[in-house]
């Protein structure tokens, strides 16, 4: 309990006054990877564990815990930050921060994995689950998994997975996120993780040297 409270402090003293880099790519768009990458890179990775409980408060756009929780590392990614809404609060809250958007090839990409992760994590004999086995997982708490669809997503219980639905909200968040930069290019990166020049793309924009790393590739959804 000393040690770990000893590392808060020092990573406090550490992040303090330097740029906060957020990614705010929806899951399943290399998101885990591009939090390896940022590792690589020397930036101290916020807690995605403790961060993942702020869902509800994100569900009431009640932003202050997520503000203080800024304050423990540079760089954070996936829930709540790759939430809408979120981006904007942080982009006001810490000025000159970065924004990262990562995105998959298509949008048919994007939901193929999102159903196979959620098939492998919380499906039956690897089928797509239903409301029922989401609501009885325990990947954070008691219905967690059930919860992240419906409050961010707003699915149905019939039909948590409606592909037109979900498509629908990947398409926007990423639309209404190169909307809000449009006019600061140098504010987002549009990266594509799948790219071969994607380590350098990720370097070039936070202005550092990448040293011939490769992109790394981490919890690719395996194919059923």
């Amino acid at each position: 309990m000393i040690r770990s409270k000893v590392k808060l402090i020092n990573n406090y003293i550490r992040v303090y006054n330097k740029p906060k880099v957020f990614g705010i790519g929806a899951n399943k768009t290399g998101t885990t990877s591009l939090k390896a990458a940022m590792g690589n890179l020397g930036y101290i990775i916020g807690s995605q564990k403790k961060a993942e409980n702020f869902l509800y408060d994100w569900g009431k756009r009640d932003f202050q815990r997520i503000i203080k929780f800024c304050y423990s590392a540079q760089f954070f990614q996936d829930i709540p930050f790759s939430l809408p809404f979120t981006y904007i609060v942080l982009d006001q809250e810490f000025p000159g921060s970065k924004f990262i958007l990562t995105v998959r090839n298509n949008s048919e990409e994007w939901y193929n994995s999102l159903v196979k992760y959620h098939s492998l994590k919380w499906g039956t004999d690897n089928e797509i689950p239903d409301m029922k086995k989401l609501k009885s997982s325990s990947y954070r708490s008691q219905g967690w998994a059930w919860d992240a669809l419906e409050i961010v997503c707003n699915v149905s219980e019939e039909d948590p997975y409606n592909k037109s639905h979900l498509i629908d909200f990947y398409e926007n968040h990423n639309r209404t996120v190169q909307e809000y930069f449009r006019n600061r290019p140098q504010d987002l990166l549009i990266l594509n993780p799948a790219e071969a020049n994607a380590m350098k793309k990720l370097a070039d924009f936070l202005n550092l040297d990448s040293s011939g790393k490769a992109f790394p590739r981490v919890n690719v959804t395996k194919e059923l």
